[in-house]
């Protein structure tokens, strides 16, 4: 089986769901790929096949099997594009506020723990102000926001606290940098006045190309940082 599949999940009908190499879509295909991806979105996906990224912690494929289905249906049911979007997400809502994470985390916050405490995994530590935390992902998308993925920050996010990102931690060890230039560079561009869609088309662009060399990741990220400010 060559790249990016990994395995096939299962099929339903015509339609063959399959867990995909991430990093491999994002370094050689399309940065934008995330959790999960289908033809109507990506059109590198074949129209009978619907892509999961592997996941660390495993868990949420069924989530975004729940949304593919609904939102496939949906659009051959006549619906439009936002239309089966907002079909699905209301689907995968449901299901994720049944689901043990949550549960578990809306427990511990009737006993007083902070959400903010459950949510935090790991801070990396940076050259600037700017605190960087390894988060919860799957809580995160939980109870804020359902296609928060690889990272954001609080210039995009009104959960995240005023100088924070926040980096998913269903992402590998290997693409943290990577994910990471993206965010700090976006969000110094909106703190200059950028709007989101100019700012995150050019953080793509620059993500894409040190995910493709990545010896000077490490210098342009200093670099980002020394510019950051809260």
């Amino acid at each position: 089986m060559k790249k990016p599949y990994v395995k096939k999940y299962k099929k339903i009908g015509k339609i063959t769901y399959w867990i995909v190499d991430g990093n491999y879509i994002r370094t050689n295909i399309d940065e934008e790929f995330t959790n999960y991806g289908h033809h109507y979105k990506f059109n590198f996906i074949p129209e009978n096949e619907l892509w999961i990224d592997k996941e660390r912690d495993k868990g949420e494929e069924r989530f975004y099997l729940d949304y593919m289905l609904k939102f496939i249906h949906a659009l051959k049911s006549g619906k439009n594009y936002h239309q089966a979007v907002e079909i699905g997400e209301k689907v995968e809502k449901k299901e994720r506020a049944k689901s043990r994470l949550a549960k578990k985390a809306h427990k511990k916050l009737k006993i007083g723990e902070s959400l903010a405490k459950i949510l935090y995994k790991k801070q990396l530590k940076t050259s600037s102000e700017i605190k960087v935390h390894i988060v919860n992902g799957e809580l995160v998308r939980d109870e804020f926001f359902i296609d928060f993925t690889e990272g954001g920050h609080d210039k995009v996010y009104h959960f995240i606290p005023k100088g924070e990102i926040w980096i998913d931690d269903d992402i590998s060890k290997e693409e943290i940098n990577f994910v990471l230039l993206h965010e700090i560079h976006e969000r110094n561009l909106m703190a200059k006045g950028w709007n989101y869609e100019k700012a995150h088309t050019d953080s793509s662009r620059l993500e894409f190309f040190y995910r493709n060399h990545p010896k000077k990741i490490n210098k342009i990220l200093a670099k980002e940082f020394k510019k950051a400010k809260i």
